[in-house]
């Protein structure tokens, strides 16, 4: 079956207010999972990075401007 975003969209309308707030847990509870999943490759690629030599830390705000 192949839906559009509207007739999706039509379709949760059409739900009762338990089944609309059960897709709201699960749409929420997924975002949040591939926001920690973003978070987490964000995290080894920078270790990598640092591993590397590839970081650059300062406390110098013309130092921080500059790398910008």
């Amino acid at each position: 079956m192949d839906l559009t975003f509207s007739t999706l969209i039509d379709l949760i309308k059409n739900l009762s207010v338990p089944e609309k707030e059960e897709i709201k847990f699960i749409i929420e509870r997924n975002i949040a999972e591939e926001n920690r999943n973003a978070i987490a490759k964000n995290y080894i690629n920078s270790n990598k990075d640092l591993k590397k030599g590839k970081l650059k830390f300062s406390g110098n705000i013309d130092e921080l401007r500059k790398m910008l």
